[in-house]
């Protein structure tokens, strides 16, 4: 998936496509509690898939600094929302991700960041773990990363089977926590343990 920004949403168009698909209810477009719902929805979709226009330059912003620390350091508990490719419905949920740095670290607030530039798009959670350890791996040069998402779906709680309390967790592992048992056992031993959805 592309790191570099791409053209502003065109808002006009995506306006009348929320026009229609409301108009498609059989709904009265001119009754006042929708009369500016197509532009407050255009908005809203611009602002859940913002990280289509979003740099992976201009996220980072050049803070990767260096250090001798090579242990663990978790940032855990990073809140996210995405919308599922699937059904365009939301999942939500929060991030832990783990890395062992290897002469330079990250800024700590760049992981959250990171994380919403890939959660603001279309998405499955498998593939948004791994872009989020993909892309802190790649940036920061570090000798492993770990990442673990917990999230719930409304694809799954609001339609289809209906499961009000089911959650999911993926995981991705790269470099070290691959093969290293011991560095990946601190990890998932240090990571939040799953909760239900509510």
């Amino acid at each position: 998936m592309s790191n570099t920004a791409t053209i502003t949403s065109d808002y006009q168009q995506s306006i009348e496509s929320y026009r229609q698909l409301i108009a498609s209810t059989g709904e009265d477009l001119h009754r006042p509690g929708l009369e500016d719902t197509p532009i407050r929805a255009a908005k809203a979709f611009a602002h859940l898939t913002k990280g289509y226009h979003q740099s992976l330059d201009e996220v980072v912003n050049g803070a990767v600094f260096p250090s001798t620390n090579r242990e663990l350091v978790l940032v855990q508990n990073i809140e996210f929302y995405s919308l599922c490719e699937h059904h365009m419905l939301p999942f939500h949920g929060v991030a832990h991700i783990g890395y062992l740095p290897n002469g330079q670290v990250l800024g700590l607030s760049k992981f959250a960041r990171i994380v919403d530039m890939f959660a603001r798009r279309l998405q499955i959670q498998e593939n948004l773990s791994e872009q989020v350890a993909q892309t802190i791996m790649d940036v920061t040069g570090c000798r492993g990363v770990a990442v673990v998402m917990d999230a719930a779906h409304m694809c799954m709680m609001m339609r289809g089977v209906n499961k009000q309390h089911s959650t999911t967790r993926s995981t991705a592992m790269l470099g070290e926590y691959v093969h290293d048992n011991q560095a990946r056992n601190e990890f998932l031993d240090a990571v939040p343990k799953r909760k239900p959805a509510f």
